[in-house]
């Protein structure tokens, strides 16, 4: 696998890092459940929780059905977009190119809290880029990500074997980060993720007086 992150506009000294809001960074192995202890979270938030911004995605990959909803495009027009400075922050992992939208910055500049599946590779990066950083690790038991990877059918026998040496590659380790395990309930892991993201929506509302 390769994997690279990439900050999109030249940081200017004078707007970067973005001290306002906060950045939650979720990342993980594949078959942790990271999109699902989202949604989880997602649909338990209430109004008083609209300053929280789940992060819409640009993947080159199709549209299944069985994934997360995201914006699709083909590599030719990830590359454009990205030559254009369309994203904030983009990566390539598993063969697939990941961009998030420019907007990102107008929603973390503002005070709120952007939320977004992540790459581990990137969030170097989005430290760079934004001034208050929360990563989280969404992961499981080995056994755990094997069933899930094999249920869901994307990969062969040889790449859900890669993914599972990668879950614990110790060069992906990421500093300071909350591990969440989602081995069990998924409301288990669902509440704790939901208690991270009020904090963040609380931390946010203070973040450009201290």
């Amino acid at each position: 696998m390769r994997a690279s992150a990439s900050l999109e506009r030249v940081i200017d000294e004078q707007d970067f890092p973005i001290r306002h809001g906060v950045f939650v960074a979720v990342a993980g192995p594949s078959g942790a459940g990271k999109d699902s202890v989202m949604d989880y979270a997602r649909q338990r938030l209430g109004p008083q929780d609209s300053d929280v911004v789940f992060v819409r995605r640009t993947i080159t990959r199709v549209i299944d059905g069985a994934g997360e909803e995201h914006d699709c495009l083909t590599d030719g027009a990830f590359e454009a977009a990205r030559a254009d400075g369309r994203f904030a922050v983009s990566w390539e992992a598993n063969g697939l190119k990941y961009g998030l939208p420019l907007s990102v910055d107008t929603v973390v500049r503002d005070g709120h809290v952007a939320v977004a599946n992540v790459s581990r590779s990137v969030i170097p990066a989005l430290r760079e880029r934004y001034g208050n950083v929360i990563a989280v690790i969404v992961t499981a038991e080995r056994g755990v990500l094997a069933e899930r990877l094999s249920r869901r059918g994307r990969e062969t026998r040889e790449e859900v074997l890669e993914r599972l040496e990668r879950a614990d590659a110790k060069e992906l380790a990421v500093r300071d980060a909350t591990v969440i395990d989602n081995s069990g309930a998924l409301e288990d892991a669902g509440e704790r993720f939901q208690n991270i993201l009020r904090r963040a929506a609380a931390w946010s509302a203070v973040s450009d007086s201290v």
